[in-house]
């Protein structure tokens, strides 16, 4: 089943004017350990699965990376730059984050510290749900997955709370505004 499921997934990734524009050209994000994650995918998997354009309500595509040589917010924001340029026909936001640097920022942003990470694949495992915990990253002609809870509350618009490190009022933020966007979401509380 998770083989179907990658499948499902790829079909739906690469049918979006935005993600495969993005995958078909990943050599040009050229980041270490970099990969596609997170909403744009998930949100791109929601529009299909209820019927609106594969574009529909995405504000902004994430690409993470992992540099541990360069932590300086200096590094991540001309990588940011420079894939933002590369990438200026999209008509959306590129956010780019170096994840071997949010312990750094994590604290002053969400009022709680957490342990650095190891890799980008230790990062995605602590995003907060489990739809949006997955990453794609074309390696050998192919893509590669990241998804720790697997892909079913992905494909079956799920929104389930990944603890490992939000809290509440995150977890609540998120729902209430995809709520608006993608109503049909079947939505698990917190507790």
């Amino acid at each position: 089943m998770e083989d179907e499921q990658f499948r499902q997934l790829q079909r739906v990734v690469l049918k979006s004017p935005l993600l495969s524009a993005l995958l078909h050209n990943w050599d040009k994000v050229a980041l270490p350990d970099s990969w596609l994650v997170a909403g744009a995918i998930a949100q791109t998997v929601w529009n299909h699965t209820f019927g609106f354009p594969l574009a529909h309500g995405i504000n902004d595509i994430d690409i993470v990376y992992f540099d541990a040589l360069d932590h300086s917010e200096d590094a991540e924001v001309e990588h940011s730059a420079r894939v933002q340029r590369t990438f200026s026909d999209l008509p959306v936001w590129i956010d780019v984050k170096n994840e071997a640097r949010v312990h750094l920022w994590y604290e002053a942003k969400f009022g709680y510290p957490v342990k650095p990470y190891t890799s980008t694949t230790d990062a995605i495992a602590t995003f907060p749900t489990t739809a949006t915990a997955v990453g794609l990253c074309p390696r050998n002609g192919s893509l590669e997955l990241c998804a720790p809870f697997g892909l079913s509350d992905l494909l079956d618009g799920v929104v389930r709370p990944n603890k490992t490190q939000i809290r509440r009022e995150i977890y609540e933020k998120k729902v209430n505004r995809w709520l608006k966007v993608w109503p049909n979401l079947s939505v698990v509380g917190w507790d």
